[in-house]
């Protein structure tokens, strides 16, 4: 096998190791868990066309989210050279697709796949692991990531900062 053919393969791998570790987890086996185990508190208590309706935008969020962290994934691979995975992390700073509205486009992703998972099933404790998982992430951005990524990436990384929300996302793409 050649050098080249092994770094493919590796790299595929990695990527299929980060997803299943990482936004698997997140948004499937932990909010199973947690409808499995915990008391089965119904968020709204409403029926007929009510909760069709909260079905429905729980559906499109939690598929804007999935198509969300597809995108991205697919933009540190390509453009980043990486995975999401901190063990093998994006080697260029990924300012492309979603990333040029927002500096957390993934982790947005993931959290729109939890809400809308928590009005899909009506769920109080998935919707508390949301609050959970989104307050954390965001917490560990500050003060965890952005630091790193300066120290990275540098002027190129500062200038992006500057320019792109961390939140909530521009209304046009930055160039």
């Amino acid at each position: 096998m050649t050098q080249k053919m092994y770094q493919k393969k590796s790299s595929f791998f990695s990527h299929i190791i980060s997803i299943l570790l990482l936004p698997f987890n997140v948004t499937i086996i932990i909010p199973v868990l947690l409808k499995s185990f915990l008391p089965n508190r119904l968020l709204w208590g409403l029926e007929g066309p009510i909760s069709a309706l909260i079905f429905i935008v729980g559906l499109a969020i939690a598929l804007t989210g999935f198509l969300l962290v597809i995108v991205t994934v697919s933009q540190f691979a390509k453009n980043g050279k990486g995975t999401l995975a901190p063990w093998d992390p994006p080697k260029k700073l990924v300012v492309s697709g979603p990333y040029r509205y927002t500096r957390n486009p993934m982790i947005s992703g993931v959290a729109f796949v939890l809400l809308g998972e928590s009005l899909l099933l009506c769920s109080m404790s998935v919707l508390l692991w949301f609050i959970f998982f989104t307050v954390v992430n965001y917490t560990y951005f500050i003060f965890g990531e952005e630091p790193l990524l300066t120290k990275k990436f540098g002027e190129e990384y500062l200038e992006y900062k500057k320019n792109v929300p961390r939140l909530l996302p521009r209304r046009k793409p930055w160039e």
